[in-house]
């Protein structure tokens, strides 16, 4: 399962880390109630974190560029780097709360959450071009939008001058995010709802997914994967598309699993230069992903 192999990369990832707060609940409560509920579990998350220790745990060396606070959160969080081979140079301690994800997951292992970004909201372009050394030496850049807008604009720009590979995951899903700024992007990773907000366009069927994917191309997004869930994943490119399916599994916790698809997508691509290959390792690692509870301790190792 997976991209199993020799060590590979660097890959470089910006963005985000938090600290999830997973509650297992029967419903969600009703507004003024106090419902019970049976299980309790924090852990380490975050998108950006999610996905390089994905990488980190398949093979690749992975350099984190991040922000946590000054709590005990950020001891957890920097201790879970290191435990996992990444390289923290540029995980930067900030005067601030460090960012923590109340998670709610009921018996059908659907999942709600929330983000509260704390010191994610303040990694800045400067940390990008502080980080530009170690940066450089990378194979891939892996982003995400838990941090501003303006830092990920940055490391995008940065991979371009550097000739660097991007691959953007645009999640959580922001309007303000325009598709003309998506030019210089490789890999454009939305799944249905993050596909359906930055393009306009619905996404009712795989014909509709097809044709609002397209629109990125049109856009200059070299490769556009959409994540599909338990579907797998529809990869749209200049050539055409390919559906790629998941294997069926027995779905306990969806959390983190297209941040799982992407750490792996990423060690493969850098491994193989495969595209097609690469998503299906991915599909595989994240279908595996779901049948543990938790987010990065669903995350197998190679």
């Amino acid at each position: 399962m997976g991209a199993d192999g020799p060590r590979v990369g660097p890959i470089a990832v910006i963005g985000s880390n938090m600290v999830d707060l997973i509650s297992y609940i029967h419903r969600m409560p009703g507004e003024g109630e106090t419902v019970e509920a049976p299980d309790f579990r924090m852990g380490c998350g975050g998108k950006g974190a999610n996905q390089a220790v994905a990488a980190a745990r398949l093979g690749s060396e992975v350099v984190m560029v991040t922000r946590v606070g000054d709590d005990v959160f950020a001891d957890t969080t920097l201790r879970n780097f290191a435990d996992n081979g990444i390289d923290t140079e540029h995980v930067l301690r900030t005067r601030a709360s460090s960012g923590v994800a109340p998670i709610f997951v009921d018996p059908e292992s659907r999942n709600s959450i929330l983000i509260i970004k704390g010191a994610n909201a303040l990694l800045t372009p400067q940390d990008v071009e502080a980080a530009r050394p170690a940066v450089a030496r990378c194979e891939l850049i892996v982003l995400q939008l838990e941090i501003p807008l303006e830092t990920v604009r940055a490391a995008m720009d940065l991979g371009r001058e550097l000739g660097i590979p991007v691959l953007l995951n645009p999640a959580p899903a922001s309007p303000d995010l325009d598709i003309a700024q998506l030019r210089s992007v490789d890999f454009l990773v939305p799944n249905e709802s993050e596909l359906e907000l930055l393009t306009g366009m619905p996404v009712d069927d795989l014909e509709d997914v097809r044709r609002a994917a397209e629109v990125l191309l049109e856009a200059g997004v070299h490769d556009v994967i959409v994540t599909l869930g338990a579907r797998g994943a529809l990869w749209v490119h200049e050539g055409g598309q390919e559906l790629i399916e998941a294997p069926r599994v027995q779905a306990v916790d969806t959390t983190g699993a297209g941040d799982a698809f992407i750490g792996c997508f990423a060690t493969s691509w850098v491994r193989t230069r495969d595209i097609a290959a690469a998503i299906r390792a991915g599909t595989a690692y994240a279908a595996d992903s779901v049948t543990r509870q938790g987010t990065q301790s669903s995350y197998a190792r190679a």
